[in-house]
């Protein structure tokens, strides 16, 4: 039998990068080969003129931290602009979107916790999306008024 390991390194080379699934923004998630039930970490590349989807968490705190660029989110009704190394902390039902309306592309590592739990492969539970997208999860910020996201294929 083997014992549950304490720690996990992850290496650049581990990580698996992905178009996300409604918004096509490119992401790599940490914990996945980890089994973590307890907390995300995912790096997401917001290319120019794109947006994540609108969303909120049930029971999940979330910390946005820039890593490269200048990031932009807009948290409830007010949009903040966050400097290179500077972080926003988001508590559950408040609606979030993170977008990038600068021509340079900007690196966050978002994580949240606890991981919500219909969420974690092979959950038995129906999700019922309304819960995390109460509007519509694609509409843009209006900062990208104008512009189309994600780009039609």
């Amino acid at each position: 039998m083997n014992p549950t390991p304490t720690y996990h390194l992850i290496t650049p080379d581990d990580l698996q990068w992905r178009p996300s699934n409604l918004m096509k923004i490119p992401n790599a998630d940490f914990l996945e080969r980890t089994g973590s039930e307890h907390m995300g970490v995912r790096l997401w590349r917001m290319p120019p003129m794109s947006a994540n989807t609108l969303h909120k968490h049930i029971r999940a705190e979330e910390f946005y931290f820039v890593l490269e660029g200048t990031g932009r989110m807009r948290v409830g009704n007010e949009t903040l602009t966050v400097p290179k190394h500077g972080g926003v902390h988001v508590r559950p039902e408040q609606l979030r979107q993170v977008f990038n309306d600068t021509p340079q592309e900007v690196l966050w590592l978002i994580m949240g916790a606890p991981e919500e739990l219909e969420f974690v492969q092979g959950s038995r539970s129906a999700i019922d999306l309304s819960m995390f997208y109460p509007v519509d999860p694609m509409q843009l910020p209006p900062e990208l008024h104008g512009h189309e996201w994600p780009p039609k294929t």
